[in-house]
């Protein structure tokens, strides 16, 4: 599949896109990633499908002689949201979109190995490109593809990821902890339920759990070091049935992210303390259910040093940035558990494209599309 560069990028644009027009949700992937091993085969790799779920392997070998194998990792799926764009290319599937860039991932890798493959008689070792499922839904894909030997006879790994609140076409990365571990939890407030002008009959579960959303805060504020970074959020908050019932359950979800093994494992303790000293007060029982998620990003140093100093070779000191820890999670983190490695951000955001990540007006700035091709590329083949 020889071409011009203008003619690779305008062909990843078209595959941004069409990925976007049809976006599967985690562990659904199977049209995606026949789309990519259909494009890989014929750009010549070696392609290997099924792993870790609907995950593609590729592997293709430089012709400059050996040298490392670097994995490339782009993941495929999309979340339950609905689409609200206007765009030409909005999502056609209802319920579902590519509300976190996923789309310009896997088309910005399929672009640099389409450049891999027309150049590889002028770089050395070898690339496998790995194109994995279910980032978006904890276990992930991650660890499944690892068990299906994809970080096999890996000497390095790189992943990038768009990112709408930095400016398009900048990079944005950091040795050691980048990302946070992110973990869930489920509960369940059982008090008594009664009529709502004789709040003395009852055990309202409503306050209760209102109480709770208020103090698990103190966890943050005051329980663990203001140094490091800790986030607990409330997402879901459900009870009651009408406006003269006291409601006697009430059921909540929420996040807990932290940067380190022992504030997560001090924040799960402290949460179930908080909730048990709330119930209690008020003479309520509950019950909780806490997943440990995925476990921090954390950047090793030589592979993030090589990093930046590629992307300030190639776009500029004024557009790559050494930046503060986001509280995100991201399952990439077990790749750099077993090898070497460095996740960092490409902005994709500009003055018009700026919905947050998760957003149903979500969209990239699709010159940050041109950046990842180049810098993949780049990560691959300047040993």
């Amino acid at each position: 599949m020889n071409g011009t560069r203008k003619e690779t990028l305008e062909r990843v644009i078209e595959w941004r896109r069409h990925l976007h027009r049809y976006p599967e949700l985690s562990y659904a992937e199977k049209e995606t990633s026949a789309f990519v091993a259909r494009h890989l085969e014929a750009m010549g790799w070696r392609v290997r499908t099924g792993v870790g779920g609907h995950g593609v392997v590729a592997d293709l070998d430089g012709g400059g002689g050996s040298g490392k194998r670097i994995a490339l990792r782009a993941d495929m799926d999309a979340l339950p949201i609905q689409d609200q764009k206007r765009a030409e290319y909005a999502s056609t599937v209802p319920g579902v979109m590519h509300a976190c860039g996923h789309d310009g991932h896997t088309a910005a890798l399929l672009g640099a190995a389409e450049r891999l493959a027309d150049e590889r008689a002028a770089w050395s070792g070898s690339v496998r490109l790995l194109f994995q499922p279910a980032e978006e839904m904890p276990p992930g894909g991650a660890q499944a593809m690892i068990e299906d030997g994809a970080l096999e006879g890996v000497d390095e790994i790189y992943g990038i990821h768009l990112w709408s609140q930095f400016p398009a076409c900048t990079v944005h990365t950091a040795p050691g902890p980048l990302m946070a571990a992110s973990d869930e939890f489920t509960l369940r407030i059982v008090g008594k339920g009664g009529h709502g002008g004789l709040p003395h009959q009852a055990i309202d579960a409503v306050a209760i759990g209102s109480h709770f959303v208020v103090n698990v805060q103190s966890i943050v504020s005051r329980n663990t070091d203001p140094i490091l970074p800790n986030v607990i959020s409330i997402g879901s908050f459900h009870a009651g049935t009408t406006f003269n019932v006291i409601a006697s359950e009430c059921r909540m979800e929420g996040t807990v992210r932290t940067m380190t093994p022992e504030s997560r494992t001090h924040a799960r303790a402290r949460l179930e303390q908080v909730l048990q000293a709330t119930c209690g007060m008020f003479g309520a029982e509950y019950e909780l259910d806490y997943q440990f998620g995925y476990p921090p990003v954390v950047n090793h140093a030589e592979p993030t040093e090589r990093v930046l100093s590629l992307s300030r070779e190639r776009f500029g000191d004024a557009n790559v940035n050494v930046c503060q820890p986001l509280m995100a999670g991201e399952d990439f983190a077990y790749y750099l558990e077993r090898v070497p490695g460095c996740f960092l951000f490409v902005g994709a955001g500009n003055d018009e494209v700026k919905a947050p990540h998760h957003h149903p007006l979500f969209d990239i700035d699709e010159r940050a599309l041109e950046t990842s091709v180049d810098l993949l590329f780049d990560l691959a083949t300047k040993r």
